[in-house]
């Protein structure tokens, strides 16, 4: 178990916190653990990196922990009417088809590698970014217009196109199998 690892580890914990006090209206107190919880994605990273603290656990650790919370304040903001519905659905189903996509594959014995593609990174930062406004909306009482309606709209864009590609990348490493050609 190395230190990025419990870092990781402190991210998982953050996510009940983080949606507890968002439940409650404690906006402040919500603000305060995505904050934390993006400042020690960004510290886990580099103490990895530089201490040669690198693990195959902490690979597919670190990237369930950002997504669970980030799937997790969507959906909370979209339960409480703080983002448009469509954008909530929107991206939890392009996470539940690449998982569905990953696992079909592996059970089927063609496992794929998933490796973020450029869109994907971008779509993640945006995501990031309008969690991080309209959490800071609510906390500090402003409004930051035009920005989150940018944001959510730039999100949903993204969120789609990431999509595509990761659609189009799976279905070309599945392309011929189980009909006797190779795929490659």
């Amino acid at each position: 178990m190395t230190i990025p690892n419990l870092i990781t580890i402190l991210r998982f914990v953050l996510v009940p916190a983080v949606v507890l006090a968002m439940l409650q209206s404690r906006w402040e107190w919500a603000f305060a653990g995505f904050v934390v919880a993006g400042l020690s994605d960004g510290v886990d990273g580099f103490i990895a990196r530089r201490f040669n603290q690198q693990s195959r656990f902490g690979a597919y650790l670190d990237p369930i922990a950002d997504k669970l919370l980030l799937v997790s304040v969507f959906v909370v903001m979209g339960f409480i009417g703080q983002l448009p519905l469509w954008l909530v659905v929107t991206m939890v189903s392009r996470d539940a088809l690449i998982v569905c996509a990953v696992l079909l594959s592996t059970v089927i014995g063609h496992p794929v590698e998933i490796k973020p593609f450029l869109v994907s990174k971008a779509n993640t930062a945006i995501q990031i970014a309008l969690a991080a406004v309209v959490l800071g909306e609510l906390a500090f009482a402003g409004h930051l217009d035009p920005l989150r309606p940018t944001l959510i709209l730039l999100s949903g864009v993204l969120t789609v196109a990431s999509a595509a590609a990761y659609l189009v990348a799976w279905l070309r490493h599945m392309n011929g199998y189980g009909e006797g050609g190779k795929s490659g």
